[in-house]
């Protein structure tokens, strides 16, 4: 199985990275982590085909994590595409969908696309199958707009993959992560502690409670990305492939 980093950049796209969108995939297993806004031409120009995609998994919905869903949903359409897609992700996901949808290309929400689409709203804690992948999801924590927020633990084709979403530290982060094959964390600041975003610092306090066999930091600020040639842990770049 394979991840490959589309985006993973804040929402400010600082160090001129994409905003989030992970690929996973696998014998069957082929979706999305996040589709942020630049996420359509950053599939393209690594040539990954999105006709192929089976499942979409949202966190949240602000737009570097949500607004790419209208861009990649009319390229679909315009493409042809037929196979079924999934779209899951928090509660009022269907509506999040529609609203944007209609915000950013009116009428586009009332269209009947050629391919089967599905919405599904996740609970939290509640695992879910979608074909040959499981995904539970757990309530984080990142302010009050944009929510529910929810992080991933995934698991597929005997290999687990968690990730924490945007979130201040919060004890779920432990049941999501421990033991996990890949767990992808945001480390939005090295040591500086804000509300609704992780540290570096703060994260490495429970990495001994977690356990992860191998841990990688996205979603960095200037903050972080001035300090990557001194850092002891894995920092994400658009475009790295990661084999599990």
């Amino acid at each position: 199985m394979q991840l490959r980093f589309v985006g993973c950049g804040d929402a400010f796209g600082s160090g001129g990275r994409c905003n989030t969108c992970f690929h996973v995939t696998g014998s069957h297993t082929n979706l999305l982590i996040d589709c942020g806004a630049s996420s359509l031409p950053a599939l393209k120009r690594l040539a990954i085909a999105r006709d192929e995609l089976d499942l979409i998994l949202i966190t949240h919905f602000h737009g570097d994590h949500f607004g790419g869903l209208p861009f990649l949903l009319l390229d679909a359409q315009f493409s042809r595409r037929t196979r079924p897609l999934v779209i899951a992700g928090p509660q009022g996901i269907e509506t999040r969908l529609t609203q944007v949808m209609e915000a950013l290309f009116e009428n586009s929400s009332r269209t009947k696309q050629r391919f089967e689409l599905s919405v599904v709203a996740l609970t939290p804690e509640e695992t879910r199958s979608f074909g040959a992948v499981s995904v539970t999801p757990y309530p984080v924590v990142h302010g009050e707009s944009g929510g529910p927020f929810l992080a991933y633990r995934i698991e597929a084709e005997g290999r687990v993959i968690a990730y924490s979403a945007d979130t201040e530290w919060t004890e779920t982060l432990i049941p999501l992560a421990r033991d996990a094959d890949l767990f992808i964390a945001e480390a939005y600041y090295y040591d500086k502690v804000v509300r609704n975003h992780l540290s570096l610092k703060t994260l490495e306090a429970h990495l001994p409670e977690i356990k992860p066999k191998r841990l990688i930091l996205t979603h960095m600020s200037d903050d972080m990305l001035g300090r990557l040639d001194v850092l002891e842990y894995t920092a994400a770049s658009d475009g790295m492939v990661v084999e599990l």
